[in-house]
């Protein structure tokens, strides 16, 4: 999955300040001798850090991933309530009578959900039908 473009944004935003104020504060500070020091830090953020957080997304190494890692199988969200039951239950949180009714409940509000989603899917069928009717 590919990095978020607002979190990409925020990390290339933030390397670009880092990069910038460091090379300021270095010029201010450093003494003559050390002034090669300037220019690489300058190229070292914008021509080094800011192409691979663009390039490698997700998996450049100050990012952290969204997706859950596979290893611990973390990571259940909201999208999936049912895995997220799982996880509980597997943990030990719920007991099998909590994780029944709940299962029962998650199912049939999907079954709900499924039956609303027919019902939008069918009214704005018959309103393009109506709506080619009248042209």
């Amino acid at each position: 999955m590919a990095l978020p473009t607002f979190e990409k944004k925020r990390l290339i935003g933030l390397i670009a300040i880092l990069s910038f104020g460091l090379t300021a504060l270095l010029a201010v500070l450093l003494p003559p001798a050390l002034g090669p020091l300037i220019p690489a830090v300058f190229i070292t953020g914008y021509f080094i850090l800011i192409p691979l957080a663009v390039v490698l997304g997700e998996q450049f190494p100050l990012v952290a991933s969204d997706e859950p890692d596979a290893a611990t199988g973390s990571g259940a969200t909201a999208d999936n309530p049912i895995a997220a039951l799982r996880e509980r239950y597997a943990s030990g949180e719920i007991d099998e009578a909590e994780f029944e009714r709940k299962l029962d409940r998650l199912l049939a509000t999907e079954d709900l959900d499924e039956r609303f989603e027919r019902m939008e899917a069918d009214r704005g069928e018959k309103s393009r039908e109506r709506d080619l009717e009248l042209e």
